[in-house]
Parts: C-alpha cells; sequence; structure tokens
C-alpha cells in the first residue's frame, strides 16, 4: 500500500499559515532560502493584508507545502506519490525533486503576477455544492457572461469560474434549484478556464529556460488524473495548470485505484483531507495540520511495513 502527499490550492490560505508551521530547523532554513531567493522575508507575506493579493498566496502556499514535506522527510518519511490542486502542483513537483525550489519560487511568483495582472477586478471562483456536474453544467449554458465549470471537487462540490455578475446569477439559480449552499471563493481570478490561456502562455515561456527532471514519486496531475513521468510533460502540466479544469475527484480515485491507501495533506488547512475521506476508508485521510508529529510517524511508518 502507498502513500500520497496532496497540497492545496489557492482558498486554503490562512492568516500566519507560515508562523504556524513547526519550529524546527528544517523549517526555518526553507524559509530562509524562500526568502534569499525572493529578496525579501516570505514570513511577511502571510498576513490578512498580505494574502489579499494572488502573489503572496502561492507563495505562502508552495512554501507551507515544501517546509512541512522536508520536516516528515528528514524524519524517514517519502511518499510514493505526490498531487497539488492548482498552486499545490508545483510543490508536489519540489518534493518529487522534478523541479528545484528555488525555480518554483520564482516561477510562482510570476504566475500569481500574471494571474492578478490579467483579471484584477471583477473576475473570480464560486463553489456549488450539492448539485451534480450535469445540472451545474445546464445553469452554466444559459448564463448571461463568460463562466466555466473550473473545478470538480467531488460528485456534488463543484466550483465555476467567470465574471463576478455572471456566477452571481448562476448561483442564485443554483439555490433555488435546490443547491446545498453556493459560497463564493477567497479567489480574485477565474482559473482553470480558458481565460487563462493568455498568462498561461507567458508562464510556459517563463518555463523554457527552467531544467525539470523526472520526478522520483509518482507524480498525478490534477488536470489529467494521471501519473506524469516525462519532464517535457511535467513542464506544460505545470504552465497550463492555470487554464485547465481541475479534477480533483478523479485524481483520488485514480491514486485509490493505484494502491494508495493513506492521503496526507500537507499545510495548510484540511479541505483536502474532507474530499479524500469520500474516496478512502475512515482513518485513511489525514492532515498535516492540526494532527502531532509523532502521530504522523505512526501513521507512515505502518504504511511503508505493510507495503512491504
Amino acid at each position: 500500500m502507498s502513500t500520497l502527499w496532496a497540497f492545496p490550492g489557492q482558498g486554503a490560505q490562512q492568516p500566519g499559515m507560515l508562523r504556524a508551521l513547526p519550529d524546527a530547523a528544517v523549517v526555518h532554513d526553507c524559509l530562509e532560502q524562500a526568502s534569499a531567493t525572493l529578496g525579501e522575508d516570505v514570513r511577511l507575506l502571510d498576513s490578512a493584508e498580505a494574502l489579499q493579493g494572488t502573489r503572496a498566496v502561492q507563495l505562502c502556499l508552495l512554501v507551507a507545502g515544501v517546509a512541512a514535506s522536508r520536516l516528515l522527510i528528514e524524519r524517514g518519511h517519502r511518499p510514493e506519490y505526490v498531487a497539488g490542486l492548482s498552486i499545490g502542483a508545483y510543490a508536489a513537483a519540489v518534493v518529487a525533486e522534478a523541479l528545484d525550489f528555488a525555480d518554483a519560487l520564482r516561477l510562482v511568483a510570476l504566475r500569481g503576477e500574471l494571474m492578478q495582472r490579467a483579471y484584477p477586478a471583477g473576475y473570480g471562483m464560486t463553489a456549488i455544492l450539492g448539485l451534480d456536474q450535469a445540472s451545474v453544467e445546464r445553469l452554466l449554458d444559459a448564463a448571461e457572461g463568460p463562466l466555466y465549470l473550473a473545478n470538480i471537487n467531488a460528485e456534488n462540490q463543484l466550483v465555476i469560474a467567470g465574471s463576478d455578475a455572471a456566477m452571481a446569477q448562476v448561483a442564485e439559480r443554483a439555490s433555488a434549484l435546490g443547491a446545498a449552499a453556493t459560497r463564493r471563493l477567497a479567489m480574485s481570478v477565474p482559473s482553470h478556464c480558458e481565460l487563462l490561456d493568455a498568462p498561461a502562455r507567458e508562464l510556459a515561456a517563463a518555463f523554457a529556460g527552467v531544467a525539470l527532471h523526472v520526478p522520483r514519486a509518482r507524480y498525478l496531475s490534477s488536470s489529467s488524473a494521471r501519473v506524469i513521468r516525462e519532464p517535457q510533460r511535467l513542464r506544460d502540466d505545470l504552465a497550463f495548470n492555470m487554464s485547465r479544469r481541475v479534477d480533483w475527484q478523479a485524481t483520488l480515485v485514480t491514486a485509490y485505484e493505484r494502491g494508495v491507501r493513506l492521503h496526507l495533506e500537507l499545510p495548510p488547512g484540511g479541505v483536502l483531507t474532507g474530499l479524500a475521506r469520500r474516496v478512502f476508508e475512515p482513518g485513511q485521510a489525514v492532515a498535516f495540520a492540526g494532527a502531532r508529529l509523532d502521530t504522523l510517524d505512526a501513521m507512515l511508518r505502518q504504511e511503508v511495513s505493510l507495503d512491504r
């Protein structure tokens, strides 16, 4: 049996998320490396005010995921599989040793800037809970304005992206149709749809000069829900994932079908853990945040012994 280390995407950010990481030398070294690479103190990026910006959010998510992973690796653990939802894919690629951390920091800083610059206001993303994909797609077909299905997080947990006006219209119609809830996400950018094709192409140009390697852990793409091994395909997956639909449900199912039995969500938060519990058995989906390190050690060691 195998373990999947899963890295959350934008929307999981929390003020103080970097300061909440364990007080360990390897974590401090990671924060120092990030600060030196970016030429700024990354610890200042996780304030509530700073997290209003897409660049700060994405950098904090990358640093938090890599720092927590390095702590677990130092304690003798390594994942068999990695996957990241949207920006989480960059931390996944770093932990799989397919992308250098310094390169990831520079690319993510650019990614956030490009996305924010493309849509500074009037756009974003909205979650719709309690309706199936066919019902949501019918609502999108009837919508006025640019609107797309962006994330399939679960059978009845979908995310749409587009203009504020169009999303508000669809949210109202979804509620009338019986949706359990609609929620505007803490995102100012319409990710995972063709509205971000242009910034994705700019990011791909920046990727051209970056070295990528064959992942040492199996890298699962949250866009295709398939394992990617070739560096060139990984380069494409990372550069363009901002403009491609996320199918997290299919990614989890693929992991389970390939023998993964422990899903570990790296910080911050526990949203992915809740989604994983729909696929994995009770006790097989756990979040780093809020867990004791010795408990995580025991769980990860147990998976290794069972695998043998």
